[in-house]
């Protein structure tokens, strides 16, 4: 950051008149100032450079910099190539104010086809006319078009002795392997809030303008580690105080809420007073703060809170108030990680409501009362404590329910709802409530070895066996094809008679029969006959979990969570076994001796 302030003349921006004129004067970038320092000292300057940050991080100040430090000749004129330009010296001065013949500057946002891009080429063969490099200066480089990247290529791989070029952009993967190869490339960091608020009283010293330290925390917080923000903010600030400058003030200046009535919000919010917060939202919008500014207030207290809730180290922020602070930690302490997770997630719904709402105060209204009822749902723990705790039901009429204590048929039941999550209840029940609807159809048999498929038919005395034979060899089509298509009549182990239902496959018999004989390594004899045959499996599996389901129904959790819940649904029920074995399926296997990777050596 320069130190000299012209006495008079035009009135210039901060952003400007503060512009850093010296690698010194850079804040924020010590590892790219360090390695750029070493490279001019041991005479190692590549031949090209890209730049890359967030806006407003000094990619295009480095570059004029680094031009200027190649260039520089020193007050005598017999210097060379230095990280601490004169500033003093003619190309110095001209490089500065933008007008040096060798130091070329091309927005590639406006300058984006290969012509563009020719003309650099045709250029760099000439010598510099005055400097001791040629300097192309290429800005947004990412904008370039790809016919314009490839033309650069060649020339950027073995530029002449006497040229080099300095990329800036924002976007960095926009820009191709093959160019970014050919680059020294430096990432500017955003800049830490304490540098940024340093730099800021740094300036408005020299401007003489009084401002509170709170007024400049919340430029800061507002620039996001950007210094043309923050001192273009820092400018608009000063003007707007007219004196000395506060935190009010800036904030009124910037649209935002005050983060302390932010916090009264929050905590009514998460209290379900739907009233008061309204009434509170109402008030700052009355003072100017906009709906969007305070719902994403809100959005950044929920992050801010979940954070120092894991973390208690991210509550030391300069840009944060002790009272602010303090609030912050009691709040990470009476909070559930779960009350916060679903308060972020809402209000990112709503903040994309409020956007594009027709009346963004009405739409944040409507956002607040949803998160004042959401906030007063009990969790999954609290639901089953007080679905315990409370008083049973009776019984259907005809003593029809089941006995209490028993979740399922037979105590070995477990059920799935869609609409509450309850865990076991009862002495031999097995309640487990899920949101998901289970796909699965009964146990998953183990993958049968090779020795097994080799076994005699006796391996296979029911039907039953031969459908968990096809299964177990996840031949999917077929097993759909089977057991809704397959009414059968007669069985024995080798031989299946059967007629077909409705909408079954013609050749159906035929290829159960071929995959059957695969599988088994003994020839299936798989005929149609003449009868009506039986229910299909799929038939009985349905009629099954419909008994099952309304078995579960007479639970007494069951009813009650039903009671709590009357949109919930059963969507399957599984027994114990069924679970048991699942679980064994899906389990890993255990590894009994432990690989040694220097056991062969």
């Amino acid at each position: 950051m320069s130190d000299s302030v012209p006495a008079s003349g035009p009135y210039q921006v901060l952003a400007r008149k503060y512009r850093p004129e010296t690698f010194a004067d850079l804040v924020g970038q010590d590892a790219m100032v360090r390695t750029l320092k070493n490279a001019f000292a041991a005479d190692r300057i590549a031949q090209a450079f890209i730049m890359t940050g967030i806006r407003g991080t000094g990619k295009t100040t480095t570059a004029r910099i680094i031009a200027k430090g190649m260039n520089c000749i020193g007050p005598d004129g017999t210097g060379g190539p230095t990280t601490e330009p004169c500033g003093q010296c003619e190309h110095c001065r001209a490089i500065m104010e933008g007008r040096h013949v060798d130091v070329m500057e091309m927005d590639a946002a406006s300058n984006t086809s290969v012509n563009d891009i020719r003309e650099i080429i045709d250029s760099v063969n000439y010598r510099a006319a005055s400097a001791r490099y040629k300097i192309y200066i290429i800005d947004e480089v990412h904008m370039l078009s790809t016919s314009a990247f490839n033309a650069l290529l060649k020339t950027l791989e073995e530029p002449p002795a006497h040229v080099k070029f300095i990329f800036a952009t924002t976007e960095i993967r926009k820009v191709p392997v093959t160019v970014l190869s050919r680059c020294q490339r430096f990432d500017l960091r955003r800049i830490e809030p304490e540098v940024m608020i340093a730099l800021l009283r740094k300036i408005a010293t020299k401007e003489a303008a009084e401002i509170t330290d709170d007024a400049l925390a919340l430029i800061t917080r507002a620039a996001e580690g950007s210094a043309r923000d923050a001192t273009s903010l820092l400018d608009q600030a000063i003007s707007h105080g007219a004196g000395e400058t506060t935190a009010d003030q800036v904030r009124a200046m910037l649209g935002l809420a005050d983060r302390g009535r932010v916090l009264d919000l929050f905590e009514m919010i998460l209290k379900g007073d739907a009233a008061s917060a309204l009434t509170e939202l109402s008030a700052q919008y009355a003072d100017g703060a906009d709906p969007l500014a305070v719902l994403r207030d809100l959005s950044e207290i929920t992050h801010w809170v979940s954070v120092v809730k894991i973390t208690p180290d991210a509550a030391e922020d300069p840009t944060i108030g002790p009272d602010e602070r303090a609030r912050g930690l009691r709040l990470a302490e009476q909070l559930g990680m779960r009350v916060l997770t679903r308060m972020w997630q809402m209000l990112l719904k709503a903040l994309d409501e409020v956007a594009t709402a027709p009346n963004a105060m009405m739409a944040a209204e409507m956002a607040v009362i949803r998160l004042t009822h959401v906030a007063e749902l009990p969790s999954p723990e609290e639901l089953v404590r007080r679905l315990q705790d409370a008083p049973r039901p009776p019984d259907g009429p005809g003593g029809g329910g089941l006995p209490r204590g028993n979740g399922a048929p037979n105590g070995q039941g477990s059920m799935s709802a869609r609409g509450a999550d309850a865990p076991a209840a009862g002495g031999g029940a097995s309640a487990y409530a899920s949101a998901r609807t289970s796909g699965g159809q009964g146990a998953q048999g183990a993958v049968m070895r090779a020795e097994e498929l080799e076994q005699a038919l006796a391996n296979y005395p029911t039907f039953e066996h031969a459908v968990e034979l096809i299964r177990t060899n996840r031949d999917v089509k077929l097993l759909v094809e089977v057991e809704t298509g397959v009414r059968l009549i007669s069985y024995r182990p080798g031989r299946i008679e059967f007629a077909p239902a409705e909408g079954a496959p013609r050749d159906l018999a035929q290829r159960l029969g071929a995959r059957l004989q695969t599988w088994t390594g003994n020839r299936w004899a798989v005929i149609i006959g003449n009868g009506e045959g039986g229910e299909t499996i799929a038939e009985k599996r349905d009629a099954k979990v419909l008994a099952m389901k309304q078995e579960a129904r007479q639970h007494p959790m069951v009813q009650a969570i039903l009671a709590a819940f009357p949109k919930a649904e059963i969507t399957n029920v599984l027994s114990r076994a069924e679970i048991a074995a699942k679980a064994e399926a899906e389990a890993l296997p255990e590894v009994e001796d432990e690989w040694d990777p220097f056991e062969d050596e």
